[in-house]
């Protein structure tokens, strides 16, 4: 068999993906998939091993195999699936399960009435009903209080609609619309990826097929596992907290021993804190994501996904805990546990491979939801988007400014110009900070103050933003960052600094006051030049008061 013959059957997998993606973004109905592209999707195996995957978020790099997989589990034997079925899943604590806002379209590829493959992607979508607004509580105690939960259920069944749980949505979300829209557009997102494989068979044969996909998965672990020599063999550890459970308790500790060898890579979160009260819980399928995340970028980052460049990753911890929730545990927040995780793997990483690891970046989501009635068309209306902010200086250069966190990957922040026409707010200000930190060699990148001015006559806010206490890391001499946090500036001038809040009440005429942490800095301060850091003044990155202390370069 052509060797050139399997290639082009793995290119054209990808480019399969590629078009899912398209599909989902251009087809869907609310801005954080189709601008923020807060999803992925991805084609797997008949027994769920992924093939190929086109991401939006990173930090679904474990949720889509781990989603078919868990299917299969479900629909076996007699209850096996049939041709013309369709799944949904947003089960946290199983199958790639992130939160309920998070739901996965599963759709069985058949061929000549043969199981052969599957089509899978998964979306965060805006609302799915729970106590507030965008199914999402820094307060929330149990996961009935955050939404509707689809434990591995038919959407169709042999090509027909169930409408009984269309009914069943409409009826218990706050935006029925943009929700079915989502769905829909999830469910010919996985038909698009389904005919192009049915494609692939038909052209090249299913022998040949199965040959590729086997040659592909044996080619992403061996790239893995050369990749993997390049990290010094050892044992390394390390501890991060999460600073708040949403009840003003904690630190919570998150423990992690990590081992490399030449052949495996094991993450060992034993010993974390157990799962806490509060929403700031993560289950063990998203502890998974997160590490897989961290390791496709320190061994394969510019390879197409595959499983078999997972094989040799191994993540270990007892259930129950921060990183391992068990249910009914709340996990709406789940996404500044799992950056975390990310995080303190980084750390624990970096100093053993700059080349590869920067110092540490915002380490946030600092996801915000705006509801309220639009002054204008009197619709409800939720603004829900990750925030960008600051990256941590490398060993070669500074940090970059304004970029999403580790776990959006390629998400984008919403236009303004589309905040402010699909919601009750105005962008009264969209700029870099300089409230300090990140000096160095290399400078940590600047966070961001986002204001958000309310138009209606009056509106909610739920936050998250880890990192409230706690500076991002710097490297090597280089100096901490700055802090994530958000302020309520009511109209009369008083100021209320959150790090977790759940549908506080806003009137018109208030501002929300986002303010992202600036990453840290790598190397001594002393060693950056005078006509840097004059530049970074003139830039606004940095004041002369910053430089004079920082960097002792005694502007006058």
């Amino acid at each position: 068999m052509e060797k050139f013959t399997l290639e082009i059957i793995q290119d054209t997998l990808v480019a399969a993906g590629d078009e899912m993606f398209k599909t989902l973004e251009r087809t869907s109905m609310s801005p954080i998939i189709y601008e923020s592209l807060d999803y992925a999707v991805g084609i797997t195996d008949a027994k769920g091993e992924l093939l190929a995957q086109g991401n939006g978020v990173t930090a679904f790099l474990a949720a889509l195999d781990s989603v078919v997989k868990a299917t299969l589990e479900k629909f076996k034997g007699d209850n096996s699936l049939e041709e013309g079925d369709v799944i949904i899943a947003n089960t946290p604590y199983a199958g790639g399960g992130t939160h309920l806002s998070d739901v996965s379209v599963v759709y069985p590829v058949f061929y000549n009435s043969e199981l052969v493959a599957f089509t899978v992607n998964k979306a965060h979508w805006t609302e799915l009903g729970g106590t507030f607004p965008g199914s999402v509580s820094t307060v929330a105690t149990e996961i009935y209080q955050e939404g509707l939960h689809f434990p591995f259920i038919k959407i169709k069944s042999k090509g027909i609609l169930n409408e009984a749980i269309i009914d069943l949505i409409k009826a218990n979300v706050r935006l029925p619309d943009s929700t079915l829209g989502d769905l829909f557009a999830g469910i010919a997102a996985a038909e698009v990826g389904a005919k192009r494989v049915l494609s692939i068979i038909e052209k090249y044969g299913f022998e040949t097929f199965l040959k590729a996909k086997e040659d592909f998965l044996d080619y992403g672990e061996r790239m893995c596992i050369e990749a993997l020599k390049e990290i010094p063999n050892g044992v390394y550890e390390g501890t991060a907290d999460i600073e708040d459970n949403g009840f003003g308790e904690g630190p919570f500790p998150i423990r992690a021993k990590i081992t490399v060898t030449d052949t495996e890579f094991i993450a060992d979160f034993n010993g974390s804190h157990p799962q806490v009260k509060g929403a700031t819980n993560l289950a063990y399928s998203g502890l998974v994501t997160g590490c897989r995340s961290l390791f496709k970028a320190i061994t394969t980052p510019r390879m197409d996904a595959n499983g078999g460049a997972f094989r040799p990753m191994k993540v270990l911890c007892e259930p129950g805990t921060i990183v391992s929730a068990e249910a009914p545990s709340a996990v709406s927040v789940y996404y500044e546990v799992l950056i975390t995780a990310i995080d303190l793997v980084w750390k624990i990483l970096a100093p053993l491979i700059p080349n590869k690891l920067p110092a540490g970046h915002l380490r946030s989501v600092c996801a915000t939801f705006i509801s309220g009635i639009h002054p204008d068309t009197k619709d409800f209306f939720i603004q829900a988007e990750p925030l960008a902010g600051g990256w941590g200086a490398s060993a070669t250069h500074d940090g970059n400014r304004g970029q999403l966190s580790c776990g959006s990957g390629e998400s984008y922040n919403i236009p303004i110009e589309i905040r402010e026409m699909r919601y009750g707010i105005q962008v009264e200000q969209y700029a870099f900070h300089n409230e300090g930190g990140g000096y160095g060699e290399f400078q940590g990148g600047n966070g961001q103050y986002i204001d958000y001015k309310i138009t209606a006559d009056e509106a909610h806010v739920t936050g998250a933003f880890h990192g409230e206490k706690t500076k991002t890391w710097g490297m090597n001499s280089g100096e901490d960052g700055s802090y994530n946090y958000f302020m309520i500036i009511r109209k009369d001038g008083t100021q209320e600094r959150y790090s977790l809040g759940t549908n506080i009440k806003l009137e018109k005429g208030d501002i929300v006051r986002c303010t992202t942490a600036t990453g840290g800095g790598y190397g001594d301060p002393k060693k950056r030049s005078v006509d840097q850091v004059l530049l970074d003044i003139k830039n606004g990155y940095i004041t002369e008061e910053q430089a004079n202390e920082h960097y002792n370069i005694g502007i006058v």
